[in-house]
Protein backbone atom coordinates (compact mmCIF):
# COMPACT_ATOMS: atom_id res chain seq x y z
CA UNK A 1 0.00 0.00 0.00
CA UNK A 2 1.29 3.16 -1.23
CA UNK A 3 2.59 5.47 1.93
CA UNK A 4 -0.33 8.32 0.98
CA UNK A 5 -2.46 5.57 1.06
CA UNK A 6 -1.43 4.46 4.65
CA UNK A 7 -1.80 8.47 6.31
CA UNK A 8 -5.13 8.52 4.34
CA UNK A 9 -5.81 5.47 6.58
CA UNK A 10 -4.50 5.85 10.03
CA UNK A 11 -6.44 9.66 9.69
CA UNK A 12 -9.47 7.97 9.22
CA UNK A 13 -9.12 5.57 11.89
CA UNK A 14 -7.45 8.09 13.91
CA UNK A 15 -10.70 10.30 13.67
CA UNK A 16 -13.01 7.53 14.91
CA UNK A 17 -10.69 6.67 17.40
CA UNK A 18 -11.32 10.31 18.50
CA UNK A 19 -14.64 11.09 18.06
CA UNK A 20 -15.64 7.62 20.32
CA UNK A 21 -13.34 9.07 23.16
CA UNK A 22 -15.67 12.38 22.72
CA UNK A 23 -18.52 10.80 22.96
CA UNK A 24 -17.01 8.80 25.96
CA UNK A 25 -16.48 12.67 27.37
CA UNK A 26 -12.99 13.22 26.87
CA UNK A 27 -11.77 16.58 25.69
CA UNK A 28 -9.36 16.78 23.13
CA UNK A 29 -5.85 18.31 23.65
CA UNK A 30 -3.39 17.87 20.55
CA UNK A 31 -3.72 15.12 17.58
CA UNK A 32 -0.25 13.85 15.73
CA UNK A 33 2.21 15.60 18.06
CA UNK A 34 5.23 14.71 16.41
CA UNK A 35 8.56 14.86 18.26
CA UNK A 36 12.18 13.57 17.43
CA UNK A 37 11.60 10.48 19.80
CA UNK A 38 8.14 9.50 18.24
CA UNK A 39 4.96 11.17 17.57
CA UNK A 40 1.54 11.28 19.76
CA UNK A 41 -1.24 10.04 17.72
CA UNK A 42 -3.78 11.69 20.47
CA UNK A 43 -3.39 13.98 23.70
CA UNK A 44 -7.02 14.09 25.97
CA UNK A 45 -8.13 14.86 28.78
CA UNK A 46 -10.32 12.05 31.14
CA UNK A 47 -11.42 14.83 33.53
CA UNK A 48 -8.07 15.94 35.35
CA UNK A 49 -6.07 13.43 33.32
CA UNK A 50 -3.85 14.08 30.45
CA UNK A 51 -4.38 10.86 28.43
CA UNK A 52 -1.80 9.93 26.02
CA UNK A 53 -3.24 7.72 23.04
CA UNK A 54 -1.93 5.27 20.54
CA UNK A 55 -4.01 4.35 17.71
CA UNK A 56 -2.87 0.76 16.43
CA UNK A 57 -5.31 -0.49 13.22
CA UNK A 58 -5.30 -3.83 11.94
CA UNK A 59 -7.28 -4.94 9.35
CA UNK A 60 -7.61 -8.56 11.03
CA UNK A 61 -6.18 -9.44 14.13
CA UNK A 62 -4.53 -12.97 12.59
CA UNK A 63 -1.15 -12.00 13.99
CA UNK A 64 -1.95 -10.24 16.96
CA UNK A 65 -4.30 -7.21 18.10
CA UNK A 66 -3.32 -3.75 17.99
CA UNK A 67 -2.10 -3.90 21.84
CA UNK A 68 0.39 -6.70 21.15
CA UNK A 69 1.49 -4.22 18.38
CA UNK A 70 2.52 -1.47 21.00
CA UNK A 71 5.72 -3.57 22.73
CA UNK A 72 8.10 -2.71 24.56
CA UNK A 73 10.36 -0.18 22.06
CA UNK A 74 7.02 1.72 20.96
CA UNK A 75 6.20 1.95 24.59
CA UNK A 76 9.59 3.84 25.29
CA UNK A 77 9.14 6.06 22.29
CA UNK A 78 5.68 7.29 23.55
CA UNK A 79 6.57 7.88 26.62
CA UNK A 80 9.65 9.37 25.71
CA UNK A 81 7.24 11.78 23.07
CA UNK A 82 5.24 12.56 26.51
CA UNK A 83 8.24 14.03 28.03
CA UNK A 84 8.63 16.46 25.61
CA UNK A 85 5.18 17.17 24.91
CA UNK A 86 4.82 17.95 29.35
CA UNK A 87 7.96 20.04 28.65
CA UNK A 88 6.58 22.39 25.89
CA UNK A 89 3.33 22.53 27.94
CA UNK A 90 4.06 22.61 31.69
CA UNK A 91 0.18 23.62 32.85
CA UNK A 92 -0.10 19.99 32.58
CA UNK A 93 3.02 19.07 34.16
CA UNK A 94 1.84 18.33 37.54
CA UNK A 95 -1.31 16.57 36.56
CA UNK A 96 -2.15 12.52 36.47
CA UNK A 97 -1.46 11.32 32.84
CA UNK A 98 -1.74 7.76 31.62
CA UNK A 99 -1.18 5.70 28.52
CA UNK A 100 -4.12 4.50 26.56
CA UNK A 101 -4.40 2.10 23.18
CA UNK A 102 -7.26 2.24 20.97
CA UNK A 103 -7.19 -1.00 18.55
CA UNK A 104 -9.29 -0.68 15.49
CA UNK A 105 -9.87 -3.42 13.36
CA UNK A 106 -11.63 -4.43 10.17
CA UNK A 107 -13.41 -1.51 7.50
CA UNK A 108 -11.27 1.72 8.04
CA UNK A 109 -14.04 3.80 7.15
CA UNK A 110 -16.08 2.18 10.22
CA UNK A 111 -13.71 0.36 12.85
CA UNK A 112 -14.40 -1.63 15.64
CA UNK A 113 -13.21 0.42 17.78
CA UNK A 114 -11.51 -1.23 21.93
CA UNK A 115 -10.42 1.07 23.97
CA UNK A 116 -7.72 -0.05 26.79
CA UNK A 117 -7.24 2.53 29.42
CA UNK A 118 -3.87 2.50 31.36
CA UNK A 119 -2.56 -0.19 28.76
CA UNK A 120 1.51 0.49 30.07
CA UNK A 121 2.71 2.74 32.56
CA UNK A 122 5.76 5.09 32.26
CA UNK A 123 7.33 2.96 34.81
CA UNK A 124 7.29 0.28 32.99
CA UNK A 125 9.49 1.68 30.35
Amino acid sequence: MPATDRRGLGSAVEAAARDHLIDAGLRPVAANANYRLGELDLVMLDGDTLVFIEVRYRRDDRFGGGAASVDFRKQRKLVRAAQLFLQRHPRYADGPCRFDVVEAEGDPAAPRLNWLRDAFRADDC
